[in-house]
């Protein structure tokens, strides 16, 4: 790894997390192509809604950053990609500065939003802000009570993908709540990999997350069903639905989920679980603008 200096533009790109950031996006163009059904997709909100969406994922992984490192869960023997916090590149101060500044600019988008779609966007973001602190930092983090799974899936998928249709059509309609199902469960896929390699020091941490509580074979049995049940949905949609055939596009990548899930339960930790938690990001982002597709079409 190149070295970094403290302080830097790197530190601050390495807290940014940006392969983690295409989680953000693939729930945006789900919420837009559902928009696109109902009423027609408007990209100005549709933008901010991406915008305001990096911005709490930023927002979110300057905290579990910050508070991991604080919290004993992120030191030396740590097993997957290092942290700014926990090398010393950046101070716990300064990222909590980051972090509200990030949330802050949130806020402002989610201004743009209210205006667009009714109050209702702001009381949602501020729910949003509070669950990324409260995932990691605060009295009684939802990580570490086994949460974050419900957490990722209801922030990444129900909220993500039907508030972006929201702002679009001022519309709940049914197809968005389902449509958030395979978005929000792929999401979820992603941390289940992420805790699944950090068994040994999420205990040692004293970081009772569900994958702790599951064991490695629960935890793998979890990643499974959640990726089955995304790629059960199209159909579900096609048949039940009365969905035109292009809504099963999301299948094309059914291929890479196979792939992943043989070194998921191969591999106990390290790089092999490194490479398929970024893995599983690719095929959350890859699923979506498939299924984004699909219904658009």
């Amino acid at each position: 790894m190149k070295e970094i200096h403290p302080g830097s533009r790197a530190a601050w790109v390495m807290a940014i997390r940006p392969r983690t950031l295409p989680v953000s996006i693939g729930p945006v163009l789900v919420g837009t192509a559902v928009a696109h059904i109902h009423g027609g997709a408007r990209i100005a909100p549709a933008i901010a809604a991406g915008l305001g969406a990096l911005l709490l994922q930023i927002g979110s992984n300057f905290a579990n950053d910050v508070f991991d490192f604080e919290k004993g869960a992120d030191t030396k023997d740590r097993i997957g990609p290092p942290r700014a916090t926990q090398l010393g590149l950046l101070t716990p101060a300064a990222l909590k500065r980051g972090m509200l500044g990030v949330f802050a600019l949130a806020i402002l988008v989610g201004a743009y939003l209210s205006w667009v779609a009714g109050p209702v966007i702001i009381a949602v973001g501020l729910v949003s802000i509070v669950a990324a602190i409260a995932y990691t930092g605060g009295p009684w983090p939802l990580g570490y009570h086994g949460l974050g799974d419900l957490a990722v899936f209801l922030f990444f998928g129900l909220v993500a993908v039907v508030g972006t249709t929201f702002v679009q059509t001022g519309t709940l309609p049914m197809l968005a709540w389902l449509s958030a199902l395979p978005v929000g469960g792929l999401a979820t896929a992603i941390l289940v990999v992420n805790n699944l390699r950090d068994i040994e020091t999420d205990v040692a941490a004293g970081k009772r997350t569900l994958a702790v509580r599951l064991g490695r074979r629960g935890a793998r049995v979890e990643w499974a069903l959640l990726v089955a049940g995304a790629y059960l949905l199209p159909i579900v949609l096609w048949l039940g639905a009365g969905e035109a055939p292009w809504i099963l596009l999301p299948w094309v990548s059914a291929p890479r989920a196979i792939r992943l899930f043989d070194v998921i339960r191969s591999n106990e930790g390290g790089p092999a679980l490194n490479e398929a938690l970024a893995g599983t990001a690719q095929l959350g982002f890859l699923f979506s603008v498939l299924f984004a597709l699909g219904l658009a079409a």
